[in-house]
């Protein structure tokens, strides 16, 4: 029997119920699929600032990297609003990212049947699916770039630098390419070269790099465009590759077309597998305690991990097909409606009925 060691970071607020949540489906999974799981739990974000005075601990970084994988929860609150920037709750989040080399981010963007009517689109745009997946650099272009603050002449200003490297571009478009040859062939790269040398230089590289992918279809759009064709018509795109900017803003735009950031997934890769896996939404530290949070988007980040990490792809079927299954039995609270025909249920009940819907 294989087994799979894993390093939780349950985080703040919200963290630990939805965790719990999805452990307790990855176990019922596991039990089915003949393979066992073992937890390797560490601090990130405020929880470690409060037991460590750092929000990412050392110890927490070799946990991790002595992991298969990684699952988090979610970090911060206004409990370290008054923590200075370089060591509050989110640096933990970047700083583990930037440990394990996570440059891949994957944010799929999916409309589960039973909320299609949540959607804010239109039926007659949705269509009769919709399944994008936005594949975002994670460790280059301005976040990561020089920057600063200057004063002349009384005046003060601020600059931030866009950079990429080839190496850069490559690594991630090689992952979509990967991932459109796992879809429907279809890559749709993002970038402003109409204004921006770093964006030239991108869209170069991915020309070049689709000479060893010709069964996918490559098309380019500014981002700009990119934003208004994904509210138009968002059915045709398959997998969106783009820069650590344009990824955070569209992989948001796009995750609002699923009707709720309560269901949504994503993957942090690196060299060799190694993954971070945890859902979009912050740690709502409103209804921390509450039972009221909704686990689905962290159960499915397990899906993922199980399909990217373990290559245990019938497993991460299995799950994303109870969702489905659980979606029209019960809904949490962010995602209920009077007329949806299934019952009102906490976090605990909506992990228990995906739990029981594992075969």
């Amino acid at each position: 029997m294989k087994n799979y060691k894993l390093a939780v970071l349950k985080g703040d607020g919200i963290g630990p119920e939805i965790v719990d949540q999805a452990i307790q489906v990855l176990n019922k999974t596991a039990q089915a699929y003949g393979f066992s799981v073992s937890y390797d739990y560490a601090l990130l974000g405020g929880a470690a600032i409060d037991a460590t005075g750092v929000p990412l601990p050392q110890e927490t970084i070799d946990a991790c990297k002595a992991a298969d994988s990684v699952l988090l929860g979610a970090v911060g609150g206004p409990k370290w609003d008054s923590q200075p920037g370089n060591n509050r709750p989110e640096k933990g989040l970047l700083g583990i990212r930037k440990a394990l080399g996570l440059y891949a981010n994957l944010r799929p963007a999916v409309i589960f049947a039973p909320l299609r009517d949540a959607s804010p689109l239109k039926p007659e745009i949705i269509g009769d699916s919709l399944d994008i997946m936005v594949v975002r650099e994670l460790t280059g272009g301005i976040y990561f770039g020089d920057r600063g603050t200057e004063e002349q002449n009384g005046i003060k200003s601020a600059y931030d630098t866009e950079r990429y490297s080839v190496p850069e571009v490559e690594r991630i478009a090689r992952v979509a390419f990967d991932m459109a040859m796992k879809r429907d062939k279809r890559l749709c790269s993002v970038d402003k070269a109409n204004v921006l040398d770093s964006s030239r230089l991108w869209r170069s590289v991915v020309d070049e790099m689709a000479k060893e992918y010709p069964e996918v279809t490559v098309s380019h759009l500014y981002v700009d465009n990119t934003a208004m064709q994904l509210v138009r018509n968002p059915g045709q795109f398959d997998v969106i590759v783009t820069s650590n900017m344009f990824g955070d803003i569209l992989s948001d735009e796009a995750s609002m077309i699923s009707g709720s950031i309560g269901m949504l997934a994503s993957a942090s890769l690196g060299e060799g597998g190694l993954g971070l896996y945890e859902p979009i939404h912050g740690s709502a530290p409103d209804i921390a305690g509450q039972d009221a949070a909704n686990p689905l988007a962290t159960i499915l980040s397990v899906a993922m991990l199980l399909r990217y990490s373990l290559n245990e792809p019938a497993a991460a079927q299995a799950i994303e097909d109870a969702v489905a299954k659980a979606l029209t039995q019960a809904r949490t609270r962010d995602i209920y409606t009077e007329s949806c025909g299934a019952k009102l249920v906490g976090c605990r009940e909506m992990g228990d009925i995906v739990s029981g819907l594992i075969h």
